[in-house]
């Protein structure tokens, strides 16, 4: 994209939002419970950058789901922290790749914890993976009008002569 006097670049005060700074094996350890909290912003956020091909136009809704990640880690700071740390330990200190096949039953514990303070279920298996029809308040983008160009070469008229290829067809089985 080239940038002239034309195209509105936002400011630094409009990109300037706190930051998760939690470990991958937090992040992963809240993943499931975090994407069913956040759901509706998350979609939010995917539906306008795909609407809109622009991430310009959806800084609101990427400060949405910041917003609402920074919300989640706070309530489970505040109802599950010992149990959701033993947990992102688990997953931290058990493999190499951060899998979660070994920490069952801390992962178990944490679910329970979740359920019982914050009434949120981990989503069943499959569960992001289901086709949903996500309603939105933003007004639908127009469509850009695309840009027409004149053939640079007019085809031959209909009546002109056409000589056979010089060196036969381009396709080898072809050729006799």
């Amino acid at each position: 994209m080239v940038v002239t006097a034309d195209v509105h670049l936002p400011e630094e005060s409009e990109l300037t939002v706190p930051e998760v700074n939690l470990s991958q094996a937090t992040l992963i350890a809240g993943s499931f419970h975090l994407g069913k909290y956040c759901e509706a912003a998350n979609n939010e956020f995917m539906l306008c950058r795909f609407e809109e091909n622009d991430p310009r136009k959806c800084i609101n809704e990427g400060k949405a789901v910041t917003a609402c990640t920074m919300e989640f880690f706070r309530k489970v700071k505040n109802s599950c922290f010992r149990e959701f740390n033993q947990y992102a330990q688990c997953v931290d200190k058990s493999s190499g790749d951060y899998g979660l096949q070994h920490c069952r039953k801390t992962q178990n514990v944490y679910d329970t914890c979740m359920l019982d303070k914050l009434n949120l279920p981990r989503p069943d298996f499959g569960y992001f993976t289901e086709a949903r029809v996500h309603d939105t308040k933003r007004p639908k983008p127009l469509p850009e009008p695309k840009a027409v160009y004149p053939d640079a070469t007019p085809a031959l008229p209909e009546n002109a002569e056409k000589k056979p290829a010089r060196f036969g067809s381009r396709l080898y089985w072809m050729t006799e």
